[in-house]
């Protein structure tokens, strides 16, 4: 069984009087897909930005293999270069080519030379589909093709895990599947992700696992054939079915 590289143990956030996680636990293996699903204002997504701490936990403990990041002792920045995270709005910089924003992390950040930082990038977006848009600018792409160079950015810095952020949730529906196609291919490829959407035909293409988040709590957690025709909890059976019925069951 792989070894797991990412481990959520017990974590609480909470904004005055409002609690956004109330105890989440969970853990995450190499090479697998984590998908999860839940009702807007849930906690989905400050659970994410909790995971490399750009939105510091009140309570409990976040490990990566056996780093753990929680511990104030801990270089987060270089932890951070260890985990993408791929964000719905695609935060690339506007002056600066397609190939400069996936290099820009790479020469900055990681100190690689310029020329095998290039030949990483080019590597990278030749593999998202994007080779030829290298000095392109993001306002001369599609949303879709924005949304790319996002993810070949975070590839290239070689991260052991990558976030998504309901990455598809900014496009146009006709956009939606050229990137849901580039991160099937990075799960069948091995990537380890841990992604929040409401795409159920990824969930059940690649997920190892899916958990159903709803109030800041992990309601039902299960592999996609149990979620999907086994899960134990009416409510748990009523998003999804309301879910799917919403976002059909992209991609095929």
């Amino acid at each position: 069984m792989p070894e797991v590289i990412l481990k959520v143990e017990n974590l609480y956030k909470s904004y005055g009087e409002l609690t956004v996680l109330n105890g989440i636990s969970f853990q995450v293996r190499q090479g697998e897909t984590t998908v999860i699903i839940g009702t807007s204002g849930t906690g989905k997504s400050t659970l994410l930005t909790c995971i490399n701490l750009i939105t510091p936990p009140d309570k409990g403990r976040i490990w990566l293999e056996e780093i753990e990041i929680t511990d104030p002792k801990t270089d987060i920045n270089l932890v951070r270069s260890s985990i993408g995270m791929v964000f719905q709005h695609f935060n690339l910089f506007t002056h600066l080519t397609v190939l400069d924003n996936v290099r820009l992390g790479l020469t900055v950040v990681k100190k690689i030379p310029k020329d095998r930082a290039t030949a990483i990038s080019i590597e990278k977006l030749n593999l998202v589909g994007l080779a030829d848009k290298l000095n392109s600018y993001p306002a001369q792409l599609s949303g879709g093709q924005q949304q790319r160079v996002s993810i070949a950015r975070a590839l290239a810095m070689d991260p052991k895990l990558i976030l998504f952020d309901e990455p598809t949730s900014a496009l146009d529906p006709e956009l939606i599947g050229e990137v849901l196609n580039v991160m099937v291919k990075l799960a069948e490829s091995g990537m380890t992700m841990v992604v929040v959407s409401h795409e159920m035909g990824f969930a059940r293409a690649v997920a190892n696992d899916i958990i159903f988040m709803e109030n800041g709590i992990i309601v039902e957690e299960g592999d996609p054939e149990t979620m999907f025709h086994h899960s134990r909890n009416p409510r748990t059976q009523e998003f999804l079915h309301k879910i799917t019925e919403l976002y059909g069951g992209r991609p095929k």
